[in-house]
C-alpha cells in the first residue's frame, strides 16, 4: 500500500484521469472529492462490499 501525506486542497492522481482532493480535514475526519470518469464506480468500501453481495446473491438465486 502506498501512503502518501496530502493537506487540504492537495490532489492524487489515479493514471491519467483519476483526481482525489482532500476538500477538508476536521475531528480526525478526512474528507475527499474524486473527479473520475462516468464508467468508474466510486464507492466507499462498504457500500461496494454490500453491491458486491447483492450481486452474489442474485447469481445464487437462478
Amino acid at each position: 500500500m502506498l501512503v502518501i501525506g496530502r493537506e487540504v486542497g492537495e490532489i492524487i492522481m489515479i493514471g491519467d484521469d483519476i483526481r482525489i482532493m482532500v476538500v477538508e480535514t476536521r475531528d480526525g475526519v478526512v474528507r475527499f472529492g474524486v473527479d473520475a470518469p462516468r464508467q468508474v464506480s466510486v464507492h466507499r468500501a462498504e457500500v461496494y462490499k454490500r453491491i458486491k453481495a447483492g450481486q452474489k446473491d442474485k447469481t445464487h438465486a437462478i
